[in-house]
């Protein structure tokens, strides 16, 4: 199967934490949605324009403030998914078990939030978007599969993984995400992960499976030791 020709997909490198931001949306409704909009949402709208996209809303992989703006633990960042809603019209889609924690860290009300359970989907033109639940960096942590592109935030990276050591970090939880939900993943998936800290801005899931440290531990003991536990 071909790729989808309505897809719009745009990778962009922003602020001092070497971020991805990453638009996905229709060329044929000339929509669009942030995924993770931070640091600079002028700039993120500048770049929609130019490609004469409209953002209509965000999708947010997990609640840390260098992914949705805010403030935590005395760490603020500007931007965010606050200061897009006072820009467009739209809604920020979370997973279910994460939009408290958007909504303590960004400020946005309720009504600002779609909840979302993993399994569900989201479509723009013929462009349609998986919203797939993989905990252990936060418990609310997801990722999106649009076109055999998975877009990870920081549940993986280029030969990396999320930390597990920060509040709501679980190691047990992100090795069943790894070992089990992203296994079932197959090798020519695109990984687009949320920082740019590998080697290259992008990989395949079989390359990762190979050179991937995090990815080829073989039990849970294993695996927690590697984590301090």
């Amino acid at each position: 199967m071909g790729a989808n020709p309505d897809l719009y997909l745009r990778q962009v490198l922003i602020g001092p934490m070497a971020n991805f931001v990453y638009f996905i949306g229709s060329k044929r409704t000339r929509e669009c949605l942030l995924v993770d909009p931070a640091w600079d949402i002028d700039a993120l709208l500048e770049i929609a324009a130019e490609d004469d996209m409209k953002v209509t809303g965000a999708l947010v992989t997990h609640y840390h403030p260098d992914h949705c703006g805010g403030h935590m633990m005395g760490f603020k960042v500007p931007g965010g998914v606050h200061e897009l809603l006072e820009r467009v019209a739209g809604k920020i889609h979370v997973n279910r078990i994460e939009a408290d924690g958007v909504k303590k860290v960004t400020g946005v009300g309720e009504g600002d939030l779609v909840r979302h359970d993993s399994g569900d989907s989201l479509r723009l033109g013929d462009v349609e978007i998986e919203l797939i639940h993989t905990p252990g960096h936060t418990p609310g942590s997801q990722c999106f599969l649009v076109d055999r592109r998975l877009v990870a935030g920081d549940t993986l990276f280029v030969n990396g993984c999320g930390r597990v050591d920060l509040p709501g970090g679980d190691p047990e939880q992100m090795y069943e995400t790894l070992t089990g939900t992203l296994a079932k993943l197959t090798d020519d998936v695109l990984l687009l992960p949320g920082h740019n800290y590998g080697p290259t801005p992008e990989s395949t899931m079989g390359e990762q499976r190979r050179t991937n440290h995090y990815l080829r531990i073989r039990s849970l003991d294993d695996w927690l030791r590697l984590m301090g536990r």
